[in-house]
């Protein structure tokens, strides 16, 4: 799953970052970023609702290969612009976590049946 697969299959628009052919490797849906730090997995997709700078700054620890804020949050500029300067792809969708949540794994699953 790249980014181009993450915004399709979650109905969202990438808002910062640009293209990356970075794969997927865990998923992570939090709003703590506390406990997002405590994972170790590598190319970390993050699905959170937190709409701040925060969340960019706890991905760009992690390695995250993609945010993807839910809700249709709006985001602060700020929030974009860290984003773009750490080229970090970021994601705004209109889904809940929860549905983003089973689409992805969805598209997970019959990614590795294929």
């Amino acid at each position: 799953m790249k980014i181009d697969d993450i915004v399709k299959t979650l109905d969202g628009t990438l808002v910062a970052g640009g293209e990356s052919d970075r794969t997927v490797g865990a998923v992570v849906a939090n709003d703590l970023m506390s406990d997002v730090l405590l994972n170790d997995s590598e190319d970390i997709l993050l699905l959170t609702s937190l709409a701040s700078d925060q969340a960019i700054r706890t991905a760009n620890i992690v390695g995250a290969m993609c945010v993807v804020v839910h809700n249709a949050k709006p985001l602060p500029s700020t929030m974009v612009q860290v984003a773009n300067s750490l080229g970090i792809p970021l994601v705004s969708s209109p889904l809940s976590k929860y549905e983003s949540c089973v689409r992805v794994h969805d598209f997970l699953s019959n990614e590795s049946k294929g």
